[in-house]
């Protein structure tokens, strides 16, 4: 998408809501309060742009792609990460609760400390020799994923006066082909860092951005090892997942 010369503040201009049209759960392209969306939401209405054979056929996303501990990101390196080992995992649906099988997860985070390895994350937390922060998993058969990683920690992002972001794990999903793919966050129940994220919030139904929370799950956590959350993501529907607009680094 191309961005102005001017900055939108900077001419005093103001710009539509433009939203996706499936589901008003969805954040609006333009939130404010979350500033890099003013430099970078779309300008004009959106335009649907053509599928053509390239996009629909490639490239390949299937089992040949993923690494025997891809889906754990605590056994990725020869030393254990430090912070609190936790296993999640959910089920992929559509919008009439079928499940969705076969479909790549991916995940990334930040480590215990809040930081991730990113040369443009410099804060003064410290890197995590034995934790990358990146995984994927297939769903099975019956729609099902399971990651087992660590809690992140929260971390600064100089959005506005003392801002931290809430511990999340951002989550990619892919179709059967690459231009097939949706991105959400997932966050923790009990966060004390909701009530000023602008991400967060910029999902102005209360019930949509309850779904954005993922579920301490007892019956799953493994005793003396590792707490466990359940996330489930819908696709479609008024029980949707809220998605993003675009990747964000943060």
């Amino acid at each position: 998408m191309t961005q102005n010369s001017v900055h939108p503040a900077d001419a005093g201009l103001v710009l539509p809501q433009y939203r996706r049209d499936d589901i008003d759960a969805h954040p609006p392209l333009l939130s404010p309060g979350y500033k890099s969306t003013v430099g970078r939401a779309p300008k004009q209405p959106l335009t649907y742009l053509p599928q053509r054979l390239t996009e629909i056929t490639g490239p390949l996303l299937g089992e040949g792609r993923l690494g025997d501990l891809d889906h754990d990101l605590t056994r990725q390196h020869d030393g254990e990460p430090q912070g609190q080992r936790i296993i999640v995992h959910g089920r992929v649906r559509d919008g009439d609760g079928r499940p969705v099988p076969h479909t790549l997860v991916e995940i990334w985070q930040a480590n215990a400390a809040g930081r991730y390895r990113h040369a443009s994350d410099t804060w003064p937390a410290p890197l995590d020799p034995h934790f990358e922060g990146v995984g994927r998993a297939l769903t099975d058969e019956r729609g099902r994923y399971r990651f087992i990683t660590v809690q992140p920690g929260a971390y600064p992002w100089r959005n506005h006066d003392n801002a931290w972001r809430p511990a999340h794990i951002h989550f990619s999903l892919f179709g059967r082909a690459f231009t097939q793919r949706l991105v959400t966050q997932m966050y923790f129940p009990g966060d004390p860092l909701f009530f000023q994220d602008p991400i967060f919030n910029s999902v102005r139904d209360p019930d949509a951005r309850n779904r954005m929370v993922a579920r301490y799950d007892h019956a799953t956590t493994v005793p003396e090892w590792a707490l466990a959350y359940e996330f489930d993501i819908v696709l479609r529907g008024r029980a949707s997942t809220p998605f993003e607009g675009e990747d964000d680094d943060e």
